[in-house]
């Protein structure tokens, strides 16, 4: 079975963008919008990669 090339992409995105929020928080002068955008997206990120890991693979029957 081949890896699913979506899910490892959208799981790299994920951790880039908790990373990103984690080094908004820690700076000083934080952007609330920024911080925002971050967790909206990181969110979006996360539902996808429910729905990927949801859908029944594809299995292949020896035949």
């Amino acid at each position: 079975m081949n890896p699913n090339p979506n899910l490892y992409r959208l799981t790299v995105l994920h951790r880039q963008l908790d990373e990103a929020e984690r080094r908004e928080t820690r700076r000083s002068g934080t952007d609330p919008f920024r911080l925002l955008r971050l967790k909206t997206l990181k969110l979006a990120v996360k539902q996808r990669l429910a729905v990927l890991t949801r859908r029944p693979a594809l299995v292949r029957q020896a035949g």
